[in-house]
């Protein structure tokens, strides 16, 4: 079924604690494909994907109701945009031009800063536009980050687009700028199951990186960039996560919680990523600018969700595409310093096929 053009609604989605509306956009482009996206944290609710049938499933796990993201997000961070640094800095601490910055440590028993902060990014209402092109609808996003703001130096202006292409494609565009020095990393933090339902162990995962940022106990990088050839994190060929898992149930992580070093080129858009599920035939291929990939299998999951779903471990996973965690402090790491007069900027695609 053809839509004759794409469309967007918009409907009241409920108030914050403190008051402040958040309203849910549904974008739907002409094959029918659909994303629902609050202005609460830019979540991505859910994500309408056909199969090989041409049956439509929830592929991205979340919540029902704003007062659940409110309260439980802070763990799980489901389909958020994740700022003003995602990932980890080891101590919650960097140095610009000599000046040192602390920030809080979230990071459960772990003395980190994770994901921007106790209030980070996923907990912010951001303004919205919504648009239709002839390529699909998409919807801008803006939200102004004070100086200070969870520690983090200068006013940080900061604008998301989400696309819903009619090439099914969720393309995430971001842009940033300062007043002052700081420093910026952001991703999209869904958790895609591309079954519906179930778990992601039955699905194939190939990630397109012959390196990666090995970390110590605490998941801070030791600055070392060391191959994949040989270790359990060996994803250049598809794998079924089931499979790929298993060594590492034994260790802290009991998964996947790792930065890959992509191959290509820094600030061109390339091929990141495959993830396969053989039930469903559905395909998910993930682009980006970025230099680097954190997998994150759902490890921990252990929550109610949509429609009363229960996510336990392995419900779903993450393929956050970003700079790499703590690169602050490692001066061999991509920069992630935004300086006044300087624009961040980042592209990340995720294109859904069927396979034949």
């Amino acid at each position: 079924m053809e839509y004759l053009m794409s469309h967007i609604e918009k409907e009241f989605f409920g108030a914050t604690s403190e008051g402040i509306p958040v309203y849910q956009y549904t974008l739907i482009n002409k094959n029918g494909m659909m994303a629902k996206i609050i202005t609460y944290g830019a979540i991505v609710r859910e994500l309408w994907v056909p199969d090989s049938s041409g049956t439509l499933s929830d592929v991205v796990l979340g919540f029902d109701t704003l007062q659940e993201y409110e309260a439980k997000n802070s763990n799980f961070f489901f389909g958020a945009i994740v700022g003003r640094y995602a990932n980890r800095i080891a101590g919650g601490r960097f140095e610009i031009d000599g000046v040192t910055y602390q920030l809080a440590l979230n990071d459960g028993d772990r003395p980190n800063a994770l994901h921007g902060g106790v209030k980070g990014f996923y907990t912010r209402v951001f303004k919205a536009v919504p648009m239709k092109t002839p390529t699909g609808p998409f919807l801008v996003l803006k939200y102004l980050s004070h100086d200070g703001e969870e520690g983090y130096p200068g006013n940080l202006d900061l604008t998301v687009i989400y696309t819903l292409t009619n090439e099914n494609e969720l393309k995430v565009e971001y842009r940033a700028t300062t007043d002052k020095p700081t420093v910026v990393n952001l991703t999209q933090h869904s958790y895609f199951n591309l079954s519906g339902e179930g778990t992601i162990l039955d699905h194939e995962l190939k990630i397109n990186a012959d390196s990666y940022t090995p970390v110590d106990d605490n998941l801070i990088p030791t600055g070392e960039i060391a191959p994949v050839e040989g270790t359990p994190f060996d994803l250049r060929s598809f794998k079924v996560l089931r499979d790929a898992i298993e060594p590492l149930k034994s260790t802290t992580t009991k998964g996947f919680d790792i930065n890959y070093v992509l191959n290509g080129e820094d600030g061109k858009l390339k091929l990141a990523a495959v993830l396969r599920d053989k039930r469903s035939r559905r395909r998910m291929e993930v682009y980006t600018t970025e230099p680097g990939l954190q997998l994150y299998t759902g490890n921990f999951l252990d929550v109610k969700g949509k429609c009363g779903t229960y996510y336990g471990p392995y419900s779903g996973l993450c393929l956050e595409a970003q700079h790499f965690p703590d690169s602050p402090n490692h001066a061999n790491f991509p920069s992630t310093i935004l300086r006044p007069g300087e624009e961040y900027r980042q592209v990340t695609v995720y294109r859904f096929s069927v396979e034949v």
